[in-house]
């Protein structure tokens, strides 16, 4: 059985802005490209969970209308963390102390509010658990951060205890992969 994972689109934010949780559109044409990239390379059969945030439903939307077998239900513990305060504001702008207070107590409560990574990863784990019961192949259309989760989650690790144990590497825009989870 495999979990596939597909990103959505670059977002129409401006570069550099933390924008986790915000409800921000996607990039048409690029969502529309991503579209017509997973419709040719996805597997029939699929299940499709989708991030309820506006950006992963334009996405999940696009690739219905290419192949209709791939009919999408929204779920909320595939959508990205809340980064409470910060989001909407430019990484620059939030500072060096606060991000280097958030990576020594990684899973901790962050400043500025918002999710834990703690409570994040729990949230994943939750769907991801879900799916690995499943009888068949699943594809989640969500975010990076979710994307990172669950790749940790398939190894085995359940909790980061420190901020260098996060997977640098998400999924690029609009990109997808899976990951082998029995069979």
């Amino acid at each position: 059985m495999k979990l596939w994972l597909a990103r959505h689109a670059r977002t129409l934010a401006p570069e550099g802005t933390c924008y986790g949780a915000s409800d921000v559109a996607a990039d048409p044409d690029a969502t529309l490209a991503a579209a017509r990239a997973l419709a040719a390379s996805l597997p029939a059969g699929l299940v499709v969970r989708s991030s309820p945030l506006q950006r992963c439903r334009q996405l999940a939307d696009a690739l219905h209308a290419m192949r209709a077998d791939l009919a999408h239900q929204p779920d909320a513990r595939l959508a990205e963390m809340d980064f409470g305060a910060w989001e909407g504001q430019a990484w620059d702008a939030i500072g060096r102390g606060p991000l280097e207070r958030w990576q020594a107590d990684f899973c901790g409560p962050r400043e500025g509010g918002g999710e834990s990574v703690a409570a994040f990863l729990a949230r994943v784990e939750h769907a991801f658990l879900e799916t690995r019961a499943a009888p068949h192949d699943v594809l989640w259309i969500t975010h990076a951060g979710v994307v990172r989760a669950a790749r940790l989650l398939a190894a085995g690790v359940v909790q980061p205890l420190q901020a260098g144990a996060w997977p640098a590497q998400g999924l690029d825009f609009g990109a997808c992969d899976s990951i082998v989870l029995s069979g």
